[in-house]
């Protein structure tokens, strides 16, 4: 928003310097963008002068020679081109010295052989406007030698204001007074139109029908007798300072009064309106109309038009058309003043492409209490500077206007939110300034109807901002918030995810984050079955995309894609992991989160070394995958953990090379070989090898407590033992069995062997274990070693209903 500092002190007597002015309207939350000096290189050397003769070039047909009087003791000779010199015309002459906008110095020249002492200015010449058509012509009421800048007061500062979306009260000269007039406590004053008849609908020689939904508010008049002239310097100075091109005295004014009053306005020749009436109505199909840029634009059923009896005449609220233009024939215009639906404007605007000046205030919402005002202040002063006779009468539809609101204002919030003691008297004085009454129900309470012009104050909060710009923010104490310090929880699932994935990273693994919303055909690819948990997967109400359309229930899918991809790019050597959470429904309620650690290798061992080594091709196996898995439970201090061999993890291993971790009677995962027919259904053609552990069952697993023990000088004894024990014990119960003996002797204990066939009933197994003792002060004997053997020996018959194997 453009607007001259002498424009807004018509407004408002206010005596501030531009730069506290600016300062002032910054700290009320209007960004001026630019404040600059209008004219600032129009100086004395710019004067008026008259031209006393013109008489020919006696060397060019299109050049006169000018004999002008400038003020001075003598009259200076010019040379000049343009159509409309004259003897006797006012006008304006550059000196030589003068350095013009367009970066031309003038200078006393020869032109075709004649001396010219300046150059007779036209308005281009000067950056006034793009007015190039002919010199200057001015009346006879300004003396000669007057400098320009005086005798036509361009002396003036131009500002312009960023308007956010919200305020588009301030999209206007008045608008933008208002809030100075608040911060700098100076009363406002607003021009009224004197002596008009009132807009009472009777008699009138149009009809208008308008759409109440899309056209809440519509007024109009009418007037005769209306005579088309160029404008008087005063309007043409104001508009030409906010970058608007004056055209004539009739749409001029209504470029006027909509920059001083925020409402648009739109003047139709009365005569070219077919049955003399308006009509505001959607569009219709195929119709199209030519509006004032000289395009023609096809319309749609969604677009409000305002219409005579025939056809579309205006693109309400954006541009008029062309068959019902002000013209210099124009002798009757009805001048309009509406209210448009926004949102109807906003959608217009999007749809033909098109933003005007009127679409822009139209779409963030004019006055609808400033309709008849902004109409009656364009009449006035078109009667007067037109010479135009008015109807008698006019017409006001009010149709449907949204319902005032009523906003509650308590006192004590005000100081509570502000952080200052602020009176109820101090409250209604500051908001009475920009034109916002309080009417105070009892001593800690207001209620406040927020004026139409205000669309953005709706809640008891907004009036508190109001306050808070008024008072000046920073009038505001600046105080640090209290509040208690708080530490984030101790989580033992976050810090276990964290030291995992550290490890992984040390052991030369990289990370993988990949969707939590996958396909729910993933299930299908790892072939699980129909009563597997995994299978019930929370679908998306609107997922991202179709393979994206449920919350993942495991993260092996996604580590498969992301090999089968790598292969595919010729990177068939992986080491990859992901940590992350993964969905598992629990009937109607939230479902339960386990966060998972999922690992796949694949390819070769060491892919970096030389293709010489002698390890250079050696592929990664289930040695491999077991080494990270113990490598993470040692790091993790993670006691009492069975590996299972006699079962695959839940149908994604392949039988007999797979193993299942147990603990505390819960299967925390597995690893092993990625089962190869799930394998083939990703489309992958090499083994690859697979961690999968609950991260969550891990954090509950107790960590074995460390303790410091010497290493002992004395060399250990291993003994074997080889027991049949039925099938279904696991083999790391036996394991474990060993630990907790907590024999003083005992020092580790390993599986090497496990066989089922001849000489083995059936339903049972061999299981050979070899038992490592070692005593800390001496070295140990076969009698003590044999002791101790027995009785873990014993301990595992009895709880195994087990057997020493027969050689």
């Amino acid at each position: 928003m453009k607007c001259t500092l002498s424009w807004l002190r018509n407004y408002i007597e206010c005596d501030l310097p531009t730069a506290k002015l600016v300062q002032g309207l910054v700290m009320a939350g209007l960004e001026v963008d630019s404040c600059q000096e209008l004219f600032e290189y129009l100086n004395d050397s710019v004067r008026i002068v008259r031209i006393k003769s013109v008489r020919p070039h006696p060397q060019a047909d299109r050049l006169v020679l000018c004999d002008v009087d400038a003020g001075g003791e003598r009259v200076l000779r010019i040379v000049c081109g343009a159509p409309n010199a004259r003897p006797g015309l006012l006008t304006v002459l550059a000196l030589p010295g003068t350095s013009l906008p367009n970066g031309v110095i003038i200078k006393q020249s020869k032109i075709r052989g004649e001396i010219s002492e300046g150059m007779l200015c036209s308005e281009k010449d000067l950056g006034i406007s793009e007015n190039n058509a002919g010199i200057i012509d001015l009346p006879d009421s300004y003396a000669v030698g007057e400098p320009l800048v005086d005798a036509l007061d361009l002396h003036d500062t131009l500002l312009e204001v960023d308007i956010t979306p919200n305020r588009p009260d301030c999209a206007s000269v008045i608008g933008i007074a208002r809030e100075i007039a608040g911060f700098a406590g100076k009363k406002l004053r607003v021009p009224v139109a004197q002596n008009l008849p009132a807009l009472t609908g009777q008699n009138l020689p149009f009809s208008v029908a308008v759409d109440s939904a899309a056209c809440p508010r519509y007024s109009a008049r009418l007037l005769n007798d209306v005579t088309i002239a160029p404008s008087p310097w005063w309007l043409k100075k104001i508009l030409l300072a906010v970058g608007l091109r004056p055209i004539n005295n009739v749409v001029d004014i209504t470029n006027f009064v909509m920059l001083e009053f925020g409402q648009p306005l739109h003047a139709f020749d009365f005569d070219r309106l077919a049955g003399a009436g308006i009509i505001v109505r959607q569009a219709r199909p195929l119709e199209k109309i030519n509006t004032l840029d000289g395009v023609a634009r096809q319309l749609d059923p969604e677009m409000l038009v305002i219409c005579d009896h025939e056809k579309p005449v205006a693109v309400a609220g954006i541009m008029g058309g062309s068959s019902s233009e002000v013209t210099a024939s124009t002798k009757r215009i009805l001048l309009e003043s509406a209210y448009f639906d926004p949102v109807s404007i906003r959608r217009t605007v999007r749809k033909l492409n098109m933003s005007t000046d009127s679409s822009y205030r139209f779409e963030r919402g004019v006055d609808p209490e400033g309709i008849p005002k902004a109409l009656e202040r364009a009449v006035q002063l078109i009667v007067e500077l037109t010479g135009a006779k008015l109807v008698d009468d006019g017409i006001d539809l009010i149709q449907g206007l949204p319902e005032k609101k009523v906003i509650k204002l308590r006192v004590q919030r005000v100081s509570d939110l502000l952080g200052i003691n602020i009176s109820a008297e101090e409250i209604e004085r500051l908001l009475l300034g920009i034109e916002i009454i309080a009417r105070q129900i009892d001593e800690l309470t207001f209620e406040v109807v927020p004026p139409t012009f205000r669309v953005d104050l709706e809640r008891e909060i907004d009036l508190i901002e109001e306050i808070a710009r008024l008072k000046g923010y920073n009038e505001l104490p600046s105080t640090l918030p209290v509040t208690p310090m708080s530490f984030p929880e101790n989580c033992p699932v976050r810090s276990l995810r964290d030291k995992i994935a550290a490890t992984m990273v040390a052991l030369g693994f990289y990370e993988a984050i990949n969707y939590s919303f996958v396909s729910d055909h993933n299930v299908d690819l790892l072939g699980l079955a129909v009563q597997d948990k995994r299978r019930q997967q929370l679908r998306l109400k609107n997922p991202l995309a179709e393979d994206q359309n449920v919350m993942r229930t495991t993260l092996l899918p996604a580590l498969l894609e992301n090999v089968r991809r790598n292969i595919n790019h010729q990177t068939s050597d992986l080491q990859l992991f992901e940590v992350g959470k993964v969905f598992l429904p629990q009937g109607g309620e939230l479902p339960e989160e386990d966060e998972r650690l999922t690992v796949v290798m694949c390819g070769r061992r060491y892919p970096g070394a030389p293709v010489l080594h002698y390890s250079a091709n050696a592929v990664v196996d289930i040695h491999d995958i077991r080494g990270v898995v113990e490598t993470i439970l040692l790091q993790q201090a993670c006691a009492g953990v069975i590996f299972d061999t006699d079962s695959v993890d839940e149908q994604l291993g392949e039988a007999g090379e797979s193993v299942v971790l147990r603990a505390n009677g819960r299967m925390l995962g597995g690893y092993g070989l990625v089962a190869r027919n799930i394998l083939k259904n990703f489309g992958i053609k090499q083994d690859v090898y697979f961690i999968d552990l609950s991260i969550s069952l891990l954090s509950l697993i107790p960590p074995e407590p460390k303790t410091f023990r010497p290493l002992s000088r004395y060399p250990s004894v291993t003994w074997d033992v080889a027991l049949v024990v039925p099938e279904a014990i696991k083999c790391g119960e036996l394991l474990q069995a060993v630990h907790e003996a907590k024999e003083v002797l005992f020092e580790k204990v390993e599986l090497f062997d496990i066989y089922q066939g001849n000489n083995i009933d059936k339903g049972t197994k061999s299981v050979a274990l070899s038992i490592t003792y070692r005593s800390a002060d001496h070295t140990l004997e076969d009698d003590e070693v044999e002791i101790t053997h027995k009785k873990i020996i014993n301990l595992l018959i009895s709880r195994f209903q087990g057997k020493l194997r027969e050689v």
